[in-house]
């Protein structure tokens, strides 16, 4: 991925952090600046790469990456690879690939620049990774290893005790070749021999204790079939992908710290023996995104869709991409939420309300605006002619007149929001009551007089009178003066639509900490779903439009059940967050 930019550090001083520090070193000493790949033409300076393993749907944890890496390559004038780390057949699919590259591109990056596209698979490496682990063995590197799993695992020590040598780790290195083009040839069962890499039994750092190569597994891969029946274990395989690519910086979440000196190991290894030029990828840490009211584990969220605590991976609960994109989030919210949770060596929590207020803050010059009563009750205009139909207007958005005015009728019945009304007020409750004055939001002022209540006592329709030189943009308007004003649809000009009201999946901010049953933490009130009535031109509302709903909060036109004239609408987010108070 590139841009415009061909060199040097962009202006970043508003997002600097350290991976930005550290990239501008590299290039001010010129690190990666005289490179070439095969055909003799320049790389660029920074290279970095998003390697997701197809096993599932990216959440928004994926996002921050995803941002991370896309966002530097193209403010440094560089390239982001897309990769997918397919290195285990019995948790992938071509569904997850598919999925993956959707949200990639929907959050606005892409993988393409004068330099081709760069979309790679670990898969597309096999043939080389198995080449460069046989490289391995010959040079005392690697070896076939023919214990049990449980005794490996026995045999490994532990963080306070030294791991002790497998009885296999000397066996002639023939015997190793050997036995380890014999697993390719698939004559052996799962797990009756793993390729180890040769290290240190008693390295402090469990991960140097030769670690895993290569294992059997007789699995078919979705992409290359039954050709193969050893894969390669993901900890070798990355850091050869990434060399392969001539990734400059590889980004990776904390928990790969411990990781580095193997990949380092492997890559110097490799280096050695004439498979990669100097100077080689190197691998950075940086804090993964947490957030609050949220999970982010692939197998909690499998079990959520799973149980059918949720309607599958794209519902708008979902911390997934697919169920936020859904909720009515939209590719500039996300980026600027990237922006704003940071990027550190530390871990921390980002609080829920910073992503909903990215949303907000994206969404409010842009949004247009429309009226929905949610929560309807009936208002009778006593005075107004049954027959009378009148056009009301409204700006599309108050902050752009540019973009012009709707309309909608006003007539003798509307609908109002239940709260609207009260018939014994409280202090300070300035909307309607009997006696009491308020102006419907574009139209007229109206003065309560009564109300209908049902058998049980239930307010179920609410009488007033108007005041005809009152109406919003008239010169009489300006004799009235109220405190209250209420938001209203015609009862007989409006849309019925399904509106959804969702909120957050859990009332714990941290559902699943210390050990905690996730699924006791579910939000009882998390999706709500109602039939609201809106002004008339959101029949016309397509799959995906956004709108602020006056009052009420930004909302979006699902973009799966939504037909052409029948819009079924998401709550993406309240006007104000709620959940600090």
């Amino acid at each position: 991925m590139s841009n415009d930019k061909t060199s040097g550090s962009p202006d970043t001083a508003a997002i600097s952090n350290f991976i930005r520090g550290m990239i501008d070193a590299d290039l001010a000493s010129g690190k990666y600046a005289k490179r070439t790949d095969p055909n003799g033409h320049p790389l660029p300076t920074v290279v970095t790469r998003f390697p997701p393993e197809p096993n599932g749907y990216l959440h928004i944890g994926h996002a921050k990456s995803i941002c991370l890496n896309f966002g530097l390559a193209r403010d440094y004038g560089g390239r982001c690879t897309m990769r997918f780390d397919d290195t285990n057949p019995t948790k992938e699919e071509q569904e997850y690939v598919d999925t993956i590259i959707d949200a990639v591109e929907w959050l606005g990056f892409n993988w393409k620049d004068p330099g081709g596209d760069h979309l790679y698979f670990a898969s597309d490496y096999f043939d080389q990774m198995y080449h460069m682990a046989e490289y391995l063995i010959t040079s005392g590197n690697a070896y076939v290893d023919s214990q049990s799993a449980e005794e490996m695992a026995k045999n490994r020590g532990n963080f306070t005790e030294p791991g002790k040598n497998s009885p296999y780790r000397d066996r002639p290195t023939e015997e190793s070749l050997n036995l380890f083009r014999r697993m390719r040839a698939g004559e052996f069962k799962d797990g009756e021999h793993i390729l180890r890499a040769r290290i240190d039994m008693a390295s402090p750092n469990m991960n140097m204790r030769d670690p895993a190569i290569y294992r059997i597994r007789h699995a078919h891969h979705h992409r290359t079939g039954d050709k193969w029946c050893i894969y390669p274990m993901y900890d070798y395989a990355h850091p050869i992908e990434d060399a392969i690519e001539y990734v400059t910086h590889s980004l990776c979440t904390l928990e790969f710290q411990d990781h580095r000196p193997f990949y380092d190991w492997v890559l110097n290894k490799l280096a050695d023996g004439g498979f990669f030029k100097r100077p080689l990828p190197e691998q950075t840490e940086f804090a993964r995104l947490n957030l609050t009211y949220a999970i982010t584990s692939k197998r909690k969220l499998l079990q959520l869709v799973e149980e059918k605590i949720v309607d599958g991976w794209d519902d708008p609960r979902m911390p997934t991409i697919v169920g936020i994109r859904r909720r009515g989030y939209t590719p500039e919210a996300i980026q600027l939420f990237c922006e704003r949770s940071g990027v550190s060596k530390a871990d921390s929590w980002i609080d829920m309300s910073t992503l909903e207020g990215a949303l907000r803050d994206d969404l409010d010059p842009k949004a247009p605006r429309a009226i929905a009563v949610l929560k309807p009750l009936k208002l009778i205009i006593d005075n107004f002619p049954e027959t009378l139909t009148e056009d009301c207007t409204a700006p599309i958005h108050p902050h752009h007149p540019e973009r012009g005015h709707r309309s909608f009728p006003i007539s003798k019945e509307l609908w109002i929001e239940e709260e609207d009304f009260i018939e014994v007020p409280s202090k300070g409750y300035f909307r309607l009551f009997p006696g009491n004055k308020v102006r419907l939001r574009y139209g007229y002022v109206v003065e309560c007089t009564t109300c209908d209540k049902d058998e049980n006592g239930k307010v179920i329709a609410v009488h007033c009178n108007y005041f005809p030189d009152s109406k919003s943009g008239s010169e009489g308007s300006a004799n009235y003066k109220t405190k209250g004003v209420i938001t209203w649809v015609s009862a007989k000009h409006n849309v019925e639509a399904e509106v959804r009201l969702y909120d957050r999946l859990f009332t714990d901010p941290h559902p699943d900490a210390g050990g905690k049953d996730f699924k006791a933490t579910i939000n009882p009130n998390a999706k709500e779903t109602i039939t609201a009535y809106l002004e008339q031109g959101m029949k016309t509302a397509h799959a995906d439009e956004k709108y602020q709903f006056e009052r009420h909060g930004y909302f979006v036109a699902d973009r799966v059940d939504s037909k052409p004239g029948k819009p079924v609408f998401n709550r993406a987010v309240t006007l104000k967050d709620s959940w600090g108070k």
